[in-house]
């Protein structure tokens, strides 16, 4: 018994050593494993945030600011249905995330009402239905802008819709500058500094209003942290196809440019003041998001048609309701939101 208690004690000591000596390693082998899987989860979220967004990625919700005339998701047209084509406008916002993550400079191609000069006639040219210059992609000489391929400076390739969003790729102060286009034209390419409107590298586009040519409708969506909130649903009527005068809404991205209480219209082939329309926001050419026409520069305005969400039957601008019309011109900023218009 005297030697059996002082070699349980020894052992129990040389016992406490032992777990002195292996703890720290244990210690450091769990830290190096919990710092190793905060790496993988902060590069998972790094790759997540790099992902190009697509339309599944986009998401809805509905609080409308807007409530007069509301439309469901599907609606009855006659003897058919119309919709809200949202798959087809996710995509769309998806395009516009994509492009925002990204460090722009942004310009705007500007040049409504030929303001900035006649472009030159492209290299491959033909006249279209209005007996109008128009580019191989369809695109109108008038109130467009000219592109040149690098290093070129006779003639242009195609031209850029009045209205489009595009990227500089060179200083601003040349007489000849270098853009990417964002919207309604793709690639590289150079064109005269005087048909770009620089708005700077801080525009964030978080308002947007969506134009359904096909099914007559309107939307209006505004970005939040969490997706997109749908702010109102609407009838409208589009732009139509009946030359020389009246043409269709094109379709594209564009960047909302100007603003007007009343914006005053001539009759066909004349100069002398028909009527106006109410609370007009304009985003290419003479195409404007607008209220019902009076047609009478004096008179009052009217708050609906019934026409509206019908047929294409104005002459390229967008009719509303005039009281969805006010909404949409005091919610959207020009220069700070986008009208995409698609089929």
């Amino acid at each position: 018994m005297r030697y059996t208690l002082p070699l349980l004690f020894s052992a129990i000591v040389l016992t406490m050593v032992s777990c002195q000596r292996t703890q720290p390693q244990n210690v450091d082998a769990e830290d190096k494993a919990k710092q190793d899987s905060i790496e993988r989860v902060r590069k998972a979220e790094e790759e997540e945030r790099k992902r190009p967004r697509t339309a599944d990625d986009i998401v809805l919700a509905k609080d409308l600011l807007f409530e007069k005339y509301t439309l469901e998701d599907k609606y009855e047209y006659k003897d058919t249905f119309r919709v809200f084509q949202w798959d087809k406008i996710k995509e769309r916002l998806a395009y516009i995330e994509n492009f925002q993550r990204e460090h722009n400079d942004y310009g705007i191609i500007v040049n409504y009402k030929n303001k900035n000069g006649e472009a030159p006639t492209v290299a491959n040219f033909k006249r279209n239905a209005y007996k109008r210059v128009s580019d191989t992609l369809g695109t109108e000489r008038y109130q467009s802008a000219p592109l040149y391929k690098e290093g070129e400076t006779k003639l242009p390739t195609i031209y850029a819709r009045d209205g489009s969003l595009v990227k500089y790729l060179s200083a601003d102060t040349l007489a000849m500058v270098k853009i990417k286009g964002l919207t309604n034209f793709e690639g590289e390419w150079d064109i005269p500094k005087r048909y770009v409107k620089p708005i700077g590298d801080t525009a964030t586009f978080r308002h947007v209003v969506v134009v359904d040519v096909t099914n007559q409708n309107i939307c209006a969506l505004e970005h939040a942290d969490n997706g997109w909130i749908v702010r109102s649903m609407n009838p409208a009527t589009t732009g139509r196809h009946a030359p020389p005068y009246a043409m269709e809404t094109p379709t594209g991205i564009f960047v909302l440019q100007e603003q007007k209480t009343k914006m005053f219209y001539y009759r066909d082939g004349t100069t002398s003041i028909e009527g106006f329309a109410p609370w007009a926001s304009r985003f290419t050419n003479g195409a404007y998001i607008h209220g019902v026409p009076v047609n009478n520069p004096k008179g009052q305005i009217v708050e609906y048609s019934w026409s509206l969400g019908t047929t294409p039957r104005s002459h390229m601008c967008v009719r509303n309701a005039s009281s969805h019309a006010k909404f949409v011109y005091d919610w959207i900023k020009p220069g700070l939101s986008l009208v995409i218009v698609i089929d």
